[in-house]
């Protein structure tokens, strides 16, 4: 049922943006006590939590840009397609207006924002994305059947990437985590990155993969 998905889409997303995020509230708020690394094992944790919990509902896409290129690749229906971005949307703003309250001094509520050029943050996020898309399309094709091995290789790629380019671009991979704290903490200067890049890259990576499908 297509709204036992949603809720599962809104949940997974949720939480991937409220225990991410908040990782990189509190490493804001108190100085630098979670550290990247830390921010980074809370996303790929709560990834690969979620795709343990809620995959065998959604499918755990937890991302817009990841149901897009899905449905482009043939793997997901394009009649799901808004009801999946929405409820991931929604998930994220619900997560940022609750880390808003717990964290009323947080200035940037873990928004993406680039460190260095703008066109740099862009460029890497390109990058990351087709390098996290091409991860799943490659575990669709060949491990589909091992569950807890592929939210593992998922988790882990998600915090490699958070780990070594998050403190350049923000590391976002995915439009729904940037969107939710830009929006409640008004940095949206530039969000443009993280709501194109991430579709860009993943749709490359589908393109590219396609020919090798077998």
């Amino acid at each position: 049922m297509l709204i036992k998905k949603c809720a599962a889409e809104l949940a997974g997303t949720f939480a991937m943006v409220f225990v991410g995020t908040g990782a990189a509230i509190i490493n804001e708020t108190t100085g630098g006590s979670v550290t990247q690394m830390g921010i980074s094992i809370a996303f790929g944790l709560i990834v690969l939590i979620v795709i343990l919990v809620l995959g065998h509902i959604s499918g755990s896409h937890i991302n817009p840009a990841v149901t897009v290129a899905l449905a482009v690749n043939r793997h997901f229906p394009w009649t799901s397609v808004f009801p999946y971005i929405v409820s991931q949307l929604t998930g994220a703003v619900l997560a940022s207006y609750i880390l808003k309250l717990l964290f009323p001094l947080s200035v940037f509520l873990g928004s993406t924002l680039p460190a260095g050029s703008v066109l740099q943050s862009f460029l890497l996020e390109i990058l990351l994305s087709f390098l996290l898309m091409l991860t799943i399309l490659v575990i669709i094709q060949k491990l589909s059947a091992y569950k807890v091995i592929n939210a593992a290789i998922i988790g882990a790629i998600v915090l490699l990437e958070a780990y070594f380019a998050g403190p350049i671009c923000g590391a976002s991979m995915n439009p729904a985590r940037s969107f939710g704290p830009a929006l409640v903490s008004n940095n949206l200067q530039h969000l443009w990155v993280y709501l194109t890049a991430p579709f860009i890259g993943m749709l490359l990576a589908g393109i590219i993969f396609n020919p090798f499908k077998k």
